[in-house]
């Protein structure tokens, strides 16, 4: 716990720059741009004369310097003031606000959904490389990987929506449905089908990836290899593969006949593609090995 705390302090450290250098680039882009805030919003409502240019200018700062502009735009960060919304008529936090809980939501389900179906499949693949299954996953995952998200998301809405109409094409639940409860959830889990499934595909490519190439690497790790030579049988998939690794080490097993080594069977744990040096999982195996 401690070891995480102390990453998350690091990382949260090593990012204040990173924030800074995105903030200053931000600002000299739009300052580099052509006109300014003021000019954009009178082309938007159909023109206006000079004295309302100046006046809009002035109430809103861009009459001073890049400097001093510069240094408004950081304090109004740090206090989280981001501005007012013309096209809304209320503060862009709000905005912001109102719409993260949906946004969260969109997200998650995606990720989750994601991670356990990309998952999975790595560890399909992985567990042979090289073969038919592996190049057939392998090889839809990168197409998956090449599709933009947002031309993918319009060709499944133009056929589950339009053409099939199956689902709906917008909005998080169906308006004034007065559902509530177990029908309204239904209804919200409806509207997330297509959105949700639209950017799983493409997140469970990177998440297939990666986890095909650490099923991969696993299967060449020391331990493994001395546990399939004292009789465990192969496997295909990645939980026969955890009983196998544990069949000689935590537990006698009736197909190798022999006695059980917690030391290995504890060490086998790091053959899943956690993030763990190599090295570290290299001096566990030995060490397995030599008590073994």
């Amino acid at each position: 716990m401690n070891r995480a705390i102390r990453l998350i302090r690091r990382r949260a450290i090593s990012s204040i720059p990173v924030l800074l250098i995105v903030v200053v680039l931000t600002f000299l882009l739009l300052e580099s741009a052509s006109g300014d805030a003021v000019d954009a919003y009178l082309l938007s409502i159909g023109g206006g004369d000079a004295t309302v240019a100046q006046s809009l200018r002035q109430a809103y700062g861009l009459d001073q310097s890049v400097l001093a502009r510069l240094w408004l735009y950081f304090s109004s960060l740090a206090k989280l003031d981001l501005g007012w919304s013309v096209a809304f008529g209320r503060p862009v936090l709000d905005l912001i606000l109102e719409r993260l809980p949906n946004t969260l939501l969109l997200m998650g389900s995606a990720t989750a959904l994601s991670f356990g179906l990309g998952s999975a499949l790595g560890i399909v693949a992985g567990v042979k490389p090289e073969s038919i299954m592996d190049r057939t996953l392998s090889t839809c995952s990168l197409i998956l990987y090449a599709i933009p998200s947002f031309w993918l998301g319009l060709v499944l809405s133009i056929v589950f929506a339009v053409q099939l109409r199956w689902l709906p094409t917008s909005g998080i639940e169906t308006i004034a449905s007065g559902k509530v409860g177990l029908a309204r959830a239904i209804d919200i889990a409806r509207h997330l089908i297509l959105p949700v499934g639209a950017l799983a595909l493409i997140y469970m490519a990177l998440f297939l990836r990666v986890m095909r190439s650490g099923m991969a690497e696993a299967w060449t790790l020391d331990f493994v290899l001395f546990a399939r030579s004292r009789g465990c049988p192969a496997v295909a998939s990645c939980c026969a593969m955890w009983r196998a690794m544990h069949c000689c080490h935590s537990s006698p097993c009736s197909a190798c006949n022999r006695p059980p080594c917690s030391a290995a069977a504890s060490s086998s744990r790091a053959s899943l593609p956690f993030p763990v040096s190599a090295g570290w999982r290299r001096r566990r195996s030995a060490a397995a090995m030599r008590r073994c």
